[in-house]
């Protein structure tokens, strides 16, 4: 049998392909030529070069434009080949030109700011809620930003002239509001719109399709998808992406290669679990909908597996009452999580801008995992049924007391 010729597999890698394929293939389409089945793990921190002419050229070019510099890498802190792999194979699942990968999703949001602040355009346009990491970030100005809040239909009247970015995050952390990225991104005009797609993933939106120019993940959560690797990204145009890549080589937030790894390797099963996790989170939503425990569950249209509700009873005895599911920040795993928003993730926002973006003292935010529906429905009808259950069915609809948080 004759071997493909290279021109053959460009025609693959290059031809349409399901998201599924793309989540399983993309960032590894050179391997089988290099008698590879699993991608190797580059932990090299410097490279060796005979040529310091072409170096020095390199160099400047990247210097110049941001641009990947062509041939053997330079130094770790200029790019990895195995992270590469993972910003190759984001890109290609968000349907963009290049994502640039960060050691954080701070500090890819970081990155964004600091490019944008470096044009003189460090006036910000956001829509709340945000994760509240984000959220102070932004407040508190510490990257000379300026921000300026406001609801999705304030947004063009909210620009100015040193407006660099608009800034939403749908679904929203924790509220899981949507918003209507099309008229949003209509709304910015010139202002590239970032959206921030931790929650649904390019499984179920694909904001660069509606408009944006940035799409932020952090990918800590359901990109990496088993708890075990910090990271951020920013998938954008190539313009932008040389920008980033220059701010990350400049502050060093660099991505760690193994991070790179695991992130690719969890980009394979992402779809899988992102509609299993789906699957139980719309049937848990729908449990806790018909529950008398409960006052409000928010669940969004485009599905995922976030869930938030609200109970009638004290939100801290639900989670000091769950046994299967484990109460912890975060979320994307393949576990199950619960936290109190008000308590935890967006404690360092302000209290009135909090409970004004909808965060309420009741709320709770839970990241279904893959564990068996009736499991998971157990243990949160036991956690449900402890003091907090006991006062939802006391007050049958009243708002009891909730200690001070």
């Amino acid at each position: 049998m004759d071997t493909p010729s290279l021109g053959a597999f460009d025609d693959v890698r290059t031809a349409p392909r399901a998201l599924a394929t793309e989540a399983v293939h993309a960032g590894r389409d050179d391997l089988a030529r290099q008698g590879l089945h699993a991608p190797p793990i580059d932990l090299s921190t410097t490279y060796p070069s005979y040529d310091s002419r072409a170096e020095a050229a390199r160099i400047d070019a990247f210097a110049a434009t941001g641009a990947e510099p062509d041939g053997p890498p330079v130094y770790g802190r200029l790019g990895n080949p195995t992270v590469a792999r993972f910003e190759t194979a984001l890109a290609r699942l968000e349907g963009t030109e290049a994502a640039v990968a960060f050691a954080s999703g701070m500090a890819a949001l970081s990155a964004v700011l600091l490019a944008r602040g470096a044009a003189d355009l460090r006036h910000v346009v956001a829509v709340r809620p945000l994760y509240g990491c984000s959220d102070h970030l932004l407040t508190a100005g510490v990257l000379g930003s300026e921000v300026t809040w406001t609801d999705p239909a304030g947004v063009a009247d909210a620009l100015r002239p040193d407006t660099g970015l608009v800034m939403v995050e749908s679904p929203a952390n924790p509220t899981l509001t949507e918003v209507d990225l099309r008229a949003v991104a209509h709304a910015c005009g010139s202002v590239p719109l970032l959206v921030d797609n931790t929650f649904a993933t390019p499984v179920l939106q694909r904001p660069a399709e509606h408009g944006a120019r940035l799409v932020l993940h952090s990918a800590t959560k359901y990109l990496g998808g088993h708890g075990d690797v910090l990271a951020g990204v920013v998938a954008c145009d190539e313009e932008f992406a040389g920008k980033l890549r220059q701010v990350r080589f400049a502050t060093g937030g660099v991505l760690h290669p193994l991070a790179g790894y695991l992130l690719l390797r969890g980009l394979s099963t992402l779809p899988v679990r992102v509609r299993a996790a789906s699957a139980t989170a719309a049937e848990l939503a729908r449990r806790l909908t018909a529950d008398p425990r409960v006052s409000r569950v928010h669940y969004p249209r485009i599905g995922g597996g976030m869930v938030a509700f609200e109970v009638h009873g004290d939100p801290h005895e639900v989670i000091a009452g769950v046994r299967l599911i484990t109460p912890a920040v975060s979320l994307g795993s393949v576990d199950t999580l619960i936290q109190h928003p008000a308590s935890i993730s967006h404690r360092i926002v302000d209290a009135d801008d909090r409970r004004g973006a909808g965060v309420g003292d009741r709320l709770l935010r839970m990241s279904v995992g893959l564990e068996d529906v009736e499991d998971l429905w157990s243990d949160l009808d036991r956690a449900l049924s402890g003091p907090a259950g006991d006062a939802g069915r006391r007050a049958h609809g009243r708002h009891a007391p909730v200690p001070a948080l």
